[in-house]
């Protein structure tokens, strides 16, 4: 079963204030901000500002402030979009090294997974009124965490049920406790969800032109040859239907949804991708392209033209400008494109 990447292994985040919650994506230069999870309601995204995007934890306070904690230090913000009112602080050694970071109830909330427990403040630079509790074996295994002034929340590891978050008020005893389902809308903005929502990555080589001598004598074919290259951009922008995304947001060429599949290619197969780099490939709107081939054949000889594309379950998204000409029916098996690298 194909699972989101948990935040471990995604500089991906969850963060909420008020009645906003916030998915932060800085591979994807952009944030969801949303009134509902579980039903998908009021999506926004915007871009992130470029001093906002190396965060290793995002979190928002009910101050209406959000911290971006890299390393040791944290910058505080009052707009992720802007940057505006940044300020950067220390942390304090004892709020250092946390897995997750989140607010609720007036207070900062450094989880040590590994150690089982969770570290409560009123300030991190500070470390003011710190105290470290013991987490609930209920809450100790959330691969997100977030939370809004009166909750926590942390992100569930996928099961039987799909991606589903729990709610409660207390770490330490898993008071109130309620799970929910993330809307079907959000998927494709989770770390590895647009696997979840349209399969698995898959690259494969496909034969777009058989070519036969069947004379008795060599000749010299030279046609043109159609192939299509680029990316099937509708395909995805489908699943974005629910979204308003924010003229802020990359224009780079392919949108957004390039910028999300080509983070889900990346994913490794257990995240429902291919770990390929597909950088360099065309990321403008699919169309045909023109080739012109010149291919000695030999007498009774046929050859075979394979092109390369990659897609998520059914669907082809990517056509990649490898080609090949082969003089056997069974297509390649290799991926031509790079690796991704750690």
């Amino acid at each position: 079963m194909v699972k989101i990447i948990p935040k471990w292994k995604s500089k991906a985040d969850f963060c909420g204030v008020d009645k906003y919650y916030y998915i932060v994506r800085p591979d994807l230069t952009c944030y969801m901000r949303a009134t509902n999870f579980n039903r998908g309601e009021d999506l926004e995204v915007f871009s992130l500002h470029p001093s906002c995007r190396k965060g290793d934890h995002y979190l928002a306070f009910e101050d209406d402030h959000f911290y971006i904690i890299q390393s040791n230090f944290y910058r505080r913000v009052t707009n992720m979009n802007t940057d505006e009112g940044a300020v950067v602080y220390t942390l304090h050694p004892n709020c250092q090294g946390g897995d997750h970071y989140c607010s609720a109830f007036g207070y900062f909330y450094i989880i040590f997974q590994s150690r089982g427990v969770y570290r409560r403040t009123t300030n991190m630079n500070k470390d003011e009124k710190g105290e470290e509790f013991t987490l609930h074996p209920e809450c100790k295994n959330g691969i997100y965490y977030f939370g809004v002034k009166e909750y926590y929340y942390f992100v569930k590891p996928d099961d039987q049920w799909g991606i589903q978050y729990t709610r409660c008020t207390n770490f330490n005893t898993n008071e109130g406790a309620e799970t929910f389902s993330f809307h079907t809308s959000i998927y494709s903005f989770l770390p590895g969800g647009l696997a979840v929502a349209k399969g698995p990555s898959f690259g494969e080589w496909v034969c777009i032109k058989t070519i036969s001598n069947d004379s008795q004598t060599p000749v010299e074919w030279k046609k043109r040859v159609n192939k299509r290259v680029g990316f099937e951009k509708e395909k995805v922008s489908s699943l974005q239907h629910n979204w308003k995304v924010s003229t802020t947001v990359s224009t780079e060429t392919g949108g957004l949804g390039s910028c999300i599949v080509k983070a889900q290619l990346a994913a490794t197969t257990e995240y429902g991708g291919c770990s390929t780099n597909t950088e360099k490939e065309v990321w403008s709107e699919a169309t045909e392209v023109e080739e012109t081939l010149t291919v000695p054949l030999k007498p009774n000889e046929k050859i075979y033209i394979y092109v390369y594309q990659m897609g998520l379950g059914k669907d082809p998204l990517l056509h990649c400008r490898d080609m090949r000409i082969l003089g056997n029916s069974t297509p390649p098996t290799d991926n031509p494109l790079p690796p991704v690298l750690d």
